[in-house]
This record gives structure tokens, C-alpha cells and sequence, in this order.
């Protein structure tokens, strides 16, 4: 496999996509030399020079036609000169240039340098924009004030990429009027469509445009441009959250004001769509949001979100978005939000087997949940505690701590937690050798969550349920069951679910005698388990091998 890395900013953002194979060969471009690289993974570096005067000359005769490049071409070179020979100065040069077909190579180089002479101040040796600032300076001129302006709040974006609605949320207009600005912008080289309707800049472009967004824009001006982004993507979050987890805990948000936030997520495999296309922007605005002391959004974020990265196995961003929000809430004195990002840790803690912390983090959130008087949030913390004793075989403490969370769930009339607490008396009953009231908790799990729509979750009961069920020798309903969870997790993406009940589905259909569905079953788990990186790929990829080979 041929590896490429494009536009690494580190050696220790490098790192950690080499793949271990010696079959792969990796290719990192980059702006910066990564010494790191060089001296522990052995990396060849390969310098790249900036343009051939001719070659640069050729690049604009593309453009401008060689008629004009010919009639002066000590001007052309002067051109390429003032553009650093960098093949994106050259574009946005070009471009304009195509645009004005009276104006003379001549003439170019003299507005050029005009420019240049007004911008010296600006420029120092350790400046990454002094080749070029210039020129860019001169096209951005050249811009009417709408485009100007937003060329500008781009750069106020936190992430590598941005859509037509964060965009108009930033700019501060509507969706049509921002497509329209989007597209100039493109048209003018001074952005980058990726793919439809997502746009990125250049790094280059992206430092000069935070210049002038710092030198046109008042403090106020960036500060509303920016939390008018940043409320965009809360808001589009929890409504993404609500299609795929209709029931999750929910939290107040901020006003929309001028934000268009869009509703119009059909179901919930759309919705996940959305949060894998939007994860790095996400985590950037979170990032951002701490930075500039937004902390209601700091705190807020992560709780739109902790679903999908729960769902999605993404356990490190998962755990690092709480931190930062229980950090924001902290900072902001606000308990509510202290409360549900600890609730959160807790459940990361305890994914991990780190019972000490996840103990703390469920007693400290019960204790907050019980002084705000917050049903769900106790609920939630109760039935951590009773995980982290199932965890460790004390089922008699899990089963009671259960109990008080179902209790705690009805009497605040939230379904979901009540049906959650269900499944976990279901599987604690399984595990003491109780089958019949681990079935009947399970079937009733499965019925509260259907009673409320919440499909996802639906498939997580059904999965608890089909092991109880086979340990009572029901198999044909156990695979039913298996098949109907098995099915709702692919269309959610969720590939650590679906190997969850894949697995077991393969054993049953093996013991049913139908080894080419536990074939097809397992190879599928091995490769979703490969992907996620679990260990226990090598044991589905064995239990594989003993089968025997198709006649």
C-alpha cells in the first residue's frame, strides 16, 4: 500500500498514521522539514524547490495566453519573481490577470510592486508571508468589501475545512448569499473547493487572512463572527445528536440569533454521516471555544456530541472533549455542567477498567445530580456505580444500585435510563444463573426502548437479550434478535456494536450447522475488528481457520 500524507504540520502528527508493515511505503509533503521523522524513523527527506523562473513563466502563459507572456517577457519574469516562484501566488496572479485583458505584463508588475512598496513594514525575515504578501495584498484589494470581508472570517475558522453553513454562519449571512462568496473566492484562487460545497485554504492564504481579519476587523466583529460559528456547530450537534439518540440526555444550548441551524437530518445514519464528515471541525471548535473563553459552548459541545464518539470508538477525542468541558464549566462555576461531563468521564473510566476514577467521577456527579435536583443525571450515576461493581463480579452491590437508578428514572418519567437499567438487571441476573428474570428484563428493556422510537438502542437491547435468550436454549429467537441489531449498527456505522453481535451470531449459526453463515459472519467481525485496532482480531481470524473450507 502507497501511504500519502499531505500537508503535515509535525513529525509527531506523522507518527501516528506509519503503518508497521515494510510493504507500505509513506509519502509526507510538507512545509516544514520534520527533522523528527528523520532521525527516529529513518525517513529520506526530498527537498522540493519553489519554481524555475521559466516554469513559473509557462504556469501564467496557461492562464493569460502566450501572446501576452511573449509581448513582454522580462515582465513575465518580474512577475514570477514577485510571486516567489510559488505555484499559488502564480494561480491568483494569473487569474486576476485573465480577468483584465488590456492590462500589460508591464503594467501588472507596476501594481505589483506598488503594492509591495505599501506592505514593507509588514515584512521580516522570519515572516512566512514576505514572498507573497504582495501579491495576495493585491488580489484581496481587488476584491468588492463583501468578498473581502469573507475572505477574511474564513481564516477566523478553526478547522482545515468548512462547509457553505458554518461558512454563512461565520460571515454572518444567509446560506445562498455565502455559496455565492464561497464560490468568487474559488474562482479567484484565494480558495479551494475540495469537494461539493466544502472548501479549504491554503495555509499560506489562511495566515494572511487572519492578517487582515486582525488589521480590518474589530475585536467585537471577530468575537461575534467567531461564536456565531461555534454556536452553529452546538446547535447543528444536538440536532444531529437527536436523530440518532432521540432520548440521550439532553442539555440547554444557546441561542441560534442569525445562525440557520439546519433540522433537516432524516434519520439517524444521516446524522452520523454528518458528525464523521464535521469530527475534526468539531474538536477544533471545541479547542477554540476554550481558547477564547467561550465556555457555555467549552462545556455544551461535548455533550451534543459524546454520543457519536462513544458510538464511533473514537475513545480518545471522547474522553479529551470532556475533559476540556468539565475544564469550561469549572471556569464558568456552572454545576449542571461540571455534573454532565463527569457523568461522561465516568463512563470513559469505566470503558477502560479505570474503576477507582470512574467511582469518584459517579459519586461526585450524584452527589451534584441530587443537589439540582436532576433525575436523569442521578440515574445515570447510580447505574455507573452499579457497572463498575458488575465489572468486578459484585453482583449482589450492581443489581441493588441498579434498582435505585430504575427508580431514580421512573419517578423522573425518563424512559430511556429506565430502559437502560432494565438491560443492566438483565445482564446481572444472566450472570448469577437467574435466566428467566434475565429474559424478562431484557424483553422488557427491549419494549421500552421501542415504545419510544429509539432505534439505535433498540439493537443494544436486543443483543443483551439474544445471550440471555440463548443460555435458555431459544436460539431461533436469539438470531432473529441478532440479525435485526446486527443490521440497525451498519446502517449507523457503528462497527464495534456490529462486531458485537456478529460474533455471537456466527456461533449460533455454526452450532445450527450453517458454517457459511458463521463464515461470513466472522470474516466480516475480523475485518471490523482490524479496523478498530482490537487485539482480539487474532482470535476471530483463528476461530476462521478451524472452520472448514467451503467444498
Amino acid at each position: 500500500m502507497l501511504v500519502l500524507i499531505d500537508n503535515a504540520s509535525s513529525s509527531a502528527q506523522v507518527r501516528q498514521l506509519l503503518p508497521a508493515s515494510p510493504q507500505c511505503c509513506v509519502v509526507v509533503t510538507s512545509r516544514s522539514a520534520l527533522p523528527g521523522l528523520v532521525a527516529r524513523e529513518g525517513a529520506v527527506r526530498v527537498t522540493l524547490d519553489t519554481l524555475s523562473p521559466e516554469e513559473s513563466v509557462r504556469l501564467l502563459s496557461e492562464a493569460v495566453g502566450s501572446a501576452r507572456i511573449e509581448a513582454k517577457s522580462s515582465s513575465a519574469l518580474r512577475v514570477a519573481e514577485l510571486c516567489g516562484h510559488l505555484p499559488l501566488a502564480l494561480r491568483v496572479v494569473a487569474e486576476r490577470a485573465a480577468g483584465r485583458p488590456r492590462l500589460s505584463m508591464a503594467e501588472l508588475v507596476e501594481e505589483i510592486v506598488g503594492e509591495q512598496h505599501r506592505l514593507d513594514a509588514l515584512a521580516s525575515d522570519e515572516d512566512e508571508l514576505t514572498d507573497v504578501r504582495a501579491v495576495f495584498s493585491w488580489s484581496y484589494q481587488a476584491l468588492d468589501p463583501a468578498l473581502r470581508q469573507a475572505f477574511r472570517r474564513l481564516g477566523l475558522h478553526a478547522g482545515g475545512e468548512i462547509g457553505i453553513e458554518a461558512a454563512a454562519a461565520l460571515m454572518g449571512i444567509g446560506v445562498a448569499g455565502a455559496k455565492r462568496r464561497l464560490r468568487a473566492l474559488a474562482d479567484a484562487h484565494l480558495l479551494q473547493e475540495i469537494t461539493v460545497n466544502r472548501f479549504r485554504l491554503h495555509d499560506l492564504l489562511r495566515s494572511y487572512s487572519v492578517e487582515r481579519a486582525l488589521a480590518d476587523e474589530t475585536q467585537e466583529e471577530r468575537t461575534q463572527a467567531v461564536r456565531r460559528v461555534l454556536s452553529w456547530y452546538l446547535l447543528t450537534a444536538d440536532a444531529a445528536r437527536r436523530a440518532y439518540l432521540p432520548y440521550s440526555p439532553a442539555v440547554p444550548l444557546v441561542p441560534a440569533g442569525q445562525v440557520e441551524v439546519t433540522e433537516a437530518f432524516a434519520d439517524g445514519p444521516e446524522a452520523m454521516r454528518w458528525f464523521e464528515t464535521e469530527r475534526l471541525n468539531l474538536l477544533a471548535a471545541l479547542r477554540q471555544a476554550i481558547e477564547l473563553g467561550q465556555y457555555d459552548i467549552g462545556w455544551k459541545l461535548p455533550m451534543a456530541t459524546t454520543g457519536f464518539y462513544e458510538l464511533q470508538s473514537h475513545v480518545s477525542d471522547w474522553e479529551n472533549n470532556h475533559r476540556i468541558g468539565l475544564q469550561s464549566a469549572l471556569a464558568l462555576g456552572d454545576p449542571l455542567g461540571e455534573a454532565t461531563n463527569r457523568v461522561m468521564l465516568g463512563d470513559v473510566a469505566w470503558r477502560l477498567g479505570r474503576w477507582v476514577e470512574a467511582t469518584d467521577m459517579y459519586e461526585h456527579v450524584a452527589r451534584l445530580a441530587h443537589d439540582l435536583s436532576v433525575g436523569w443525571l442521578e440515574g445515570f450515576a447510580l447505574r455507573g456505580l452499579g457497572l463498575v461493581q458488575e465489572a468486578q463480579e459484585n453482583f449482589d452491590a450492581a443489581a441493588e444500585l441498579f434498582d435505585s437508578a430504575l427508580s431514580v428514572f421512573r419517578s423522573s418519567d425518563f424512559r430511556r435510563g429506565e430502559g437502560m437499567s432494565l438491560l443492566s438487571l438483565g445482564k446481572c441476573a444472566r450472570s448469577v444463573g437467574d435466566l428467566s428474570s434475565a429474559v424478562a428484563y431484557g424483553a422488557e428493556a427491549v419494549a421500552t426502548f421501542e415504545d419510544i422510537q429509539d432505534t439505535w438502542t433498540v439493537a443494544w437491547g436486543k443483543v443483551a437479550l439474544a445471550e440471555s435468550l440463548t443460555d435458555l436454549g431459544r436460539r431461533v429467537e436469539a438470531v432473529a434478535h441478532l440479525r435485526s441489531a446486527v443490521e440497525v449498527f451498519r446502517r449507523f456505522g457503528d462497527q464495534r456494536s456490529e462486531t458485537l453481535g456478529l460474533l455471537p451470531l456466527g456461533e449460533l449459526l455454526l452450532e445450527s450447522g450453517d458454517a457459511d453463515g458463521a463464515r461470513d459472519c466472522w470474516s466480516k467481525a475480523a475485518d471490523l475488528q482490524e479496523a478498530l485496532r482490537d487485539p482480539t482480531a487474532t482470535e476471530t481470524r483463528a476461530r476462521l481457520a478451524g472452520l472448514e473450507p467451503h467444498a
